[in-house]
């Protein structure tokens, strides 16, 4: 029996059942829960010529901070680097000396809102944490930037939203552990990193951290395909209703 031309699968469970079969006259729509030692499955994807919304790059971007400061680290506070070994650190205590670089913050891969974001006093400390087993690589080093305003950006074609949020009592801004938050306008130096770190990435739309400091550098802090909504006017209901108008906007492009 002749098959369709085409299979659109919007779900992680016919992804799974059909993996084996799939061609590059197949298209996979969502989110894949890919677990970390099934990285190489999107290299199979890719190599196969398997058309995937959101890209590929995406949805590996938005699942490592890591691959993140690699990548789009243009666009992240200078100096940001990634320590996969010892001799990423010693490499980089050295620069960070030259440039008079103290306290630091860590963050680690795969830990969201906040909770693998560490501060140290001195890179020094980083390596003799790591050197000892109390950090695991690998994981994303920078310098800390004291007293910056922490933006939030919900981007997509039709629809942007920015918010900044703040915690009086620590400098992780979660609005879930006792953050607030107010509109925040964007500028046009705002919207030009968010377009590029974007393209770069090959994200349709995302969730931006923006990072604000005093002297007005702005930086990007993360990027991801989902987020918390808390702080935002948009409502979980018009969240889904704009990725669902984005995934039809895709499949149009291909005219199937």
């Amino acid at each position: 029996m002749k098959r369709p031309p085409s299979r659109i699968l919007r779900d992680n469970k016919s992804f799974r059942e059909l993996y084996d079969d799939l061609t590059s006259k197949d298209v996979v729509v969502t989110l894949l829960n890919i677990k970390p030692a099934e990285e190489y499955l999107f290299t199979d994807l890719a190599s196969r010529g398997i058309k995937v919304f959101p890209p590929v790059l995406a949805q590996q971007l938005s699942r490592s901070k890591c691959l993140q400061a690699a990548l789009l680290h243009k666009w992240m506070v200078p100096h940001t680097f990634v320590a996969r070994d010892r001799h990423d650190l010693i490499k980089n205590i050295q620069e960070y000396g030259k440039h008079n670089i103290k306290r630091v913050v860590t963050k680690q891969n795969r830990f969201n809102c906040g909770l693998g974001i560490h501060v140290w006093d001195s890179i020094e400390d980083v390596y003799n944490q790591a050197c000892f087993g109390g950090l695991q690589y690998p994981f994303v080093v920078q310098p800390l930037i004291d007293n910056i305003r922490d933006v939030r950006v919900i981007w997509f074609s039709n629809y942007k939203e920015a918010y900044w949020r703040r915690n009086r009592n620590t400098f992780r801004n979660n609005l879930y552990f006792g953050g607030e938050s107010g509109p925040f306008e964007l500028d046009d130096t705002h919207e030009k990193l968010c377009r590029e770190a974007m393209k770069r990435g090959q994200f349709p739309y995302a969730h931006i951290d923006l990072m604000i400091a005093q002297d007005g550098c702005t930086y990007m802090a993360e990027i991801n395909l989902r987020g918390g909504l808390k702080g935002a006017r948009l409502t979980a209901q018009n969240y889904k209703e704009l990725v669902a108008a984005e995934e039809e906007r895709f499949l149009a492009s291909l005219k199937i």
